[in-house]
């Protein structure tokens, strides 16, 4: 079955709750709309004075992280939607965000071209990644939160160790990659990838890498 909920405005990011009642969908005006995923009916809707890039709920799903064009991270309550933080986390904007599978860590992809990995808990970057020169468009963590994956306008994705912050590895491609998500159980780490045919057309090319643990 498919349900259709009518929103306002151009629709450019969602994100699932943890526990999978709720759906957050923001638009291009920076309004984010809440939707009950049991009864399909919008819960709420706010309105933000920044621009906002991404959006995604903490583990226990009573908070929900926003990155912004500010490069700050705001952190608001769930479901009263009240401010309880504002991390300035990069110089320029923060554009994507990923919790690991813990809730221990998140990771904040930026303009600036650097990944940083911050303990939740306590909210404080405890890694800075600069392997990339392009802005971080899409960050992953492994099923283990042993490393974080990152890809931008570069031909490669980096792939480093948390703890210690080393590069694990480059997987080495032919285009600019916009959205990479790990496997929930193993080393793999899907890919797309905006890539060009040799006649010149578009084409978009999804890929699967996986490592040796």
């Amino acid at each position: 079955n498919v349900s259709t909920i009518n929103t306002k405005g151009e629709n450019i990011n969602i994100s699932w709750s943890r526990d999978g009642n709720t759906i957050a969908v923001g638009n291009k005006e920076d309004l984010i709309t809440f939707i009950d995923t049991k009864t399909n009916k919008i819960r709420a809707e706010e309105k933000f004075n920044f621009e906002i890039n991404e959006i995604m709920w903490n583990k226990t799903s009573d908070q929900m992280y926003l990155t912004s064009g500010q490069g700050s991270i705001h952190i608001l309550s769930y479901p009263n939607l009240e401010i309880q933080n504002v991390i300035k986390a990069h110089p320029a904007t923060c554009i994507c965000i990923d919790f690991d599978d813990s809730g221990k860590y998140f990771a904040i992809g930026s303009a600036d071209a650097l990944t940083s990995v911050w303990d939740a808990e306590e909210l404080t970057c405890i890694r800075v990644l600069s392997n990339l020169d392009w802005p971080v468009r899409t960050v992953s963590f492994s099923h283990d939160s042993r490393i974080v994956a990152s890809a931008s306008e570069d031909h490669f994705i980096d792939v480093s160790c948390i703890e210690t912050g080393q590069k694990v590895c480059d997987i080495k491609l032919e285009a600019a990659t916009f959205s990479i998500a790990f496997h929930p159980k193993q080393y793999l780490l899907a890919y797309a990838c905006d890539d060009k045919k040799e006649n010149g057309n578009d084409a978009g090319n999804f890929k699967v890498y996986g490592f040796t643990e």
